[in-house]
């Protein structure tokens, strides 16, 4: 198999991009300059436990010292960033913009050590993927596959959450991508399309619904279900189709994961609505059968969700135009 090496004459579109993104790094480097690292240590230190005594003892630094480094912080910064009570300290309005941003500044400083650190060791890319259920079982792991044959030195973490959870992730920086419902809240992300994903109806081969060719979501909610997760996509999903049909949904059973949800109506404790790609397999082994759910909205998108598109590596963002092209 031939090895692509990723390089800037891979990406000679994002070269103004990058040129941006350098000037914006050289000009933040510059002021950050005139703070010491090790000072904003300190001071995470200092605010997190709300005491000079045990941020010293975790520092294992004099009190002395601790104290030293955050007056000199204060003057650099020109204004009071903690208020000193006979126990404790509290961070004012300024020392809580300094914290946001000195553990910012960690968060970055570590994920370039471990990305530089998989550069000394010869991989030449690390990725974090934060995704729903839908696009793990149905669409990311051949796509990753196909990615991974051109690029085969890049690793991955990947991690199966719910879409709340996922958009969060990248908000936060724990994750370079997520991919999530296009419905789910996520309004400080930018989102490209990724996949399309159909709901069906899941019931035993014998129940009454069996005999249809589609369902609508008004009969469905005549019978018992086996519910998503509360967190889940499916689930804001279904409890806005509910609200517009003025129905409830009689959920005997709520899991997570879909194998257990087939198990469940298998058993005929209750149907399910899943996407459809996802529970194909379990068809024939578990006796079920499937209808089409016939709603509009049964048809969802999925999305690819980043920070900033003009802030991505070239590797991660050579890896969201080619999850992009598959939508």
């Amino acid at each position: 198999m031939r090895t692509v090496a990723l390089d800037e004459h891979d990406f000679p579109w994002q070269l103004p991009t990058q040129l941006s993104s350098i000037s914006r790094a050289i000009a933040a480097l510059d002021h950050l300059m005139r703070y010491d690292l090790f000072t904003m240590d300190v001071f995470i230190a200092v605010a997190e436990e709300r005491n000079l005594t045990r941020a010293a003892e975790r520092l294992h630094l004099a009190v002395s010292a601790v104290s030293k480094r955050i007056a000199e912080l204060e003057e650099q910064v020109g204004s009071a960033l903690l208020l000193r009570y006979a126990r404790g300290v509290e961070l004012t309005p300024a020392g809580q913009s300094v914290l946001h941003y000195a553990r910012e500044l960690r968060l970055v400083l570590g994920q370039m050590d471990d990305e530089l650190s998989s550069y000394a060791a010869g991989v030449k890319g690390h990725i974090r993927i934060h995704a729903i259920t839908s696009a793990l079982t149905q669409f990311l792991p051949g796509d990753l596959e196909r990615f991974i044959g051109s690029y085969p030195q890049i690793n991955f973490d990947i991690e199966e959450r719910v879409g709340s959870a996922v958009v969060r992730a990248v908000i936060e920086g724990h994750a370079d991508l997520g991919i999530f419902a296009e419905h789910t809240r996520n309004t400080s992300l930018e989102t490209r399309p990724y996949r399309q994903d159909q709901l069906v109806v899941v019931m035993p081969r014998e129940h009454a619904l069996s005999a249809h060719a589609k369902v609508s979501f008004r009969q469905a909610l005549e019978h018992e279900f086996i519910g998503p997760h509360l967190e889940s996509s499916l689930y804001s999903l279904f409890a806005q189709q509910q609200a517009e049909a003025g129905m409830n949904m009689r959920v005997r059973v709520r899991v997570s994961s879909f194998e257990c949800m087939c198990r469940l109506v298998s058993a005929n404790v209750g149907i399910a609505i899943l996407p459809k790609a996802a529970i194909l397999q379990y068809l024939r082994p578990m006796k079920l059968h499937m209808t089409l759910l016939d709603e509009s909205w049964a048809r969802r998108m999925l999305v690819i969700g980043v920070r900033s598109m003009d802030l991505l590596t070239p590797t991660v963002r050579t890896l969201v135009e080619h999850l992009a092209e598959k939508g």
